[in-house]
């Protein structure tokens, strides 16, 4: 399977510790060398880099990890490959714009044969199923809100999405992060990890590299952010698991919306609720 990262902050704030962990699970320490893509997403400004190269080594995110691009939501991906060719066509994030805002899309996990009608605007350039399903998302969303002028915020959105990722995730694990540089949307079907970062701020060690920060000297204390991982970045940090299920709303470095999953109610809890 691919992995995702997003950060979700406050105030602009540079990735470059973070990626410098999470690009060498592109290739060295992870076996997705099948391409990857970072996005660095700040109101109306976006900026997308893909490559079809490995994360770990490839000169592009070389330069990234060096040069503290700024943003308030970042995101990144590298993939491992399993519906479509290794292609650039197939990196994600995926980008469209609806209502004047960039939207880009992060997916992990296989859909299996899930490929909904697209007829309206929407069409998926590459060969995957994320792809497909990131058009199929915009064009429901753009469905419901269709008669708007103005770009809905992230209260009017969060439930309409959620209803629509539950019913593209009966058809496989659907981990996904989706973004319109305002608020970042978070879903996880079986393995999305993220954590609250604020004053004071601690020392933080990366998994995936020798490379340690104090996180106190990279941050003024009113700064608040959030960051999400397939798997968690960092040692020693309060990292906390989705549920399975589970879609939450992040803005300004904070989670500002959540939709658990409903459990099921067996007759034996009902007769112990009883």
């Amino acid at each position: 399977m691919c992995e995702l990262f997003a950060l979700n902050a406050s105030s602009p704030t540079a990735a470059t510790f973070s990626f410098s962990g999470f690009s060498a699970r592109g290739g060295d320490t992870g076996d997705h060398g099948d391409g990857w893509g970072m996005a660095f997403h700040d109101g109306v400004d976006c900026r997308l880099f893909i490559d079809a190269g490995r994360a770990c080594d490839a000169p592009l995110a070389e330069f990234l990890r060096r040069h503290p691009l700024r943003a308030r939501t970042v995101m990144a991906h590298v993939r491992k490959a399993t519906q479509g060719a290794v292609a650039l066509a197939n990196c994600h994030p995926f980008q469209r714009e609806w209502l004047g805002r960039h939207w880009l899309f992060c997916h992990n996990g296989d859909l299996g044969d899930f490929r909904p009608r697209l007829d309206g605007p929407y069409q998926p350039v590459g060969s995957t199923d994320s792809e497909w399903a990131f058009c199929w998302l915009l064009q429901e969303l753009r469905r419901v809100f269709g008669r708007r002028t103005q770009p809905p915020g992230w209260a009017d959105v969060a439930p309409v999405l959620a209803d629509l990722v539950a019913q593209a995730a009966q058809h496989g694990r659907f981990n996904l992060l989706m973004s319109d540089g305002f608020a970042l949307y978070a879903h996880a079907s079986n393995k999305l990890s993220w954590l609250q970062r604020q004053h004071p701020f601690p020392r933080a060690k990366l998994v995936d590299r020798q490379l340690e920060i104090d996180l106190a000297q990279a941050n003024a204390a009113g700064d608040r952010m959030v960051l999400l991982a397939t798997a968690p970045l960092t040692e020693g940090e309060a990292w906390q698991h989705f549920l399975p299920g589970e879609l939450r709303v992040f803005e300004q470095g904070r989670c500002v919306w959540q939709q658990q999953p409903v459990p099921l109610i067996t007759p034996a809890d009902e007769t112990t609720k009883a």
